[in-house]
C-alpha cells in the first residue's frame, strides 16, 4: 500500500514543482522553489521503496546531467547579454514590449533562467538522496556502478 501511495504522490510533487515555476511571474513561485518542491517529492520513493526502484523512478541516473544542463542554461541566459554589450541578466522582451504566451504562461528569458535553476536544484537533490541511501548489498552496489 505504501508503494502505491508513493507512486501516486511523486508525480503530484513534479506537477506542483512545474506549477511553481510556471506561476512564478504572476504569483508566488520561481525556479528554486519549483525545483525544491519536486526534489523533496523525490525523497518519498527513497524512504518507502527499495533503493534501485526509487532511483529508477526519480531518474537518479540523469541527476548529474540535470545539474550540468540546468547550470549551463541558467548561466547562458544570465551571461548572454554581456556579449551584446548589455548588463548581465538582461531579460527579453522588455517590460513595455509584447510577450508571447502559451496559454497563461508568458514566454521570456526569465522563464528559461528559472527552468535552468529548477533543473539544477532537482538534480542536486536527487543526486544527494541517491548518495545518502546506499545499496544494501555489494551485488546491488556493483550493479549500480555499471
Amino acid at each position: 500500500m505504501t508503494a502505491l501511495v508513493v507512486r501516486l504522490l511523486f508525480p503530484v510533487a513534479l506537477v506542483v514543482g512545474a506549477a511553481l515555476v510556471a506561476k512564478g511571474y504572476a504569483q508566488i513561485g520561481d525556479g528554486f522553489s519549483g525545483g525544491a518542491a519536486a526534489g523533496l517529492g523525490a525523497l518519498l520513493p527513497y524512504v518507502a521503496l527499495e533503493r534501485r526502484e526509487a532511483a529508477r523512478l526519480v531518474g537518479a541516473r540523469a541527476a548529474w546531467k540535470l545539474v550540468g544542463g540546468g547550470l549551463v542554461l541558467a548561466l547562458a541566459v544570465a551571461l548572454a547579454p554581456v556579449f551584446t554589450g548589455r548588463a548581465p541578466v538582461w531579460h527579453l522582451p522588455r517590460p513595455d514590449a509584447h510577450v508571447a504566451r502559451f496559454g497563461v504562461l508568458e514566454l521570456h528569458t526569465a522563464l528559461l533562467f528559472d527552468l535552468g535553476v529548477a533543473a539544477l536544484v532537482y538534480g542536486a537533490l536527487v543526486a544527494t538522496f541517491d548518495r545518502l541511501f546506499p545499496p544494501q548489498d555489494e551485488a546491488a552496489e556493483r550493479e549500480d556502478r555499471a
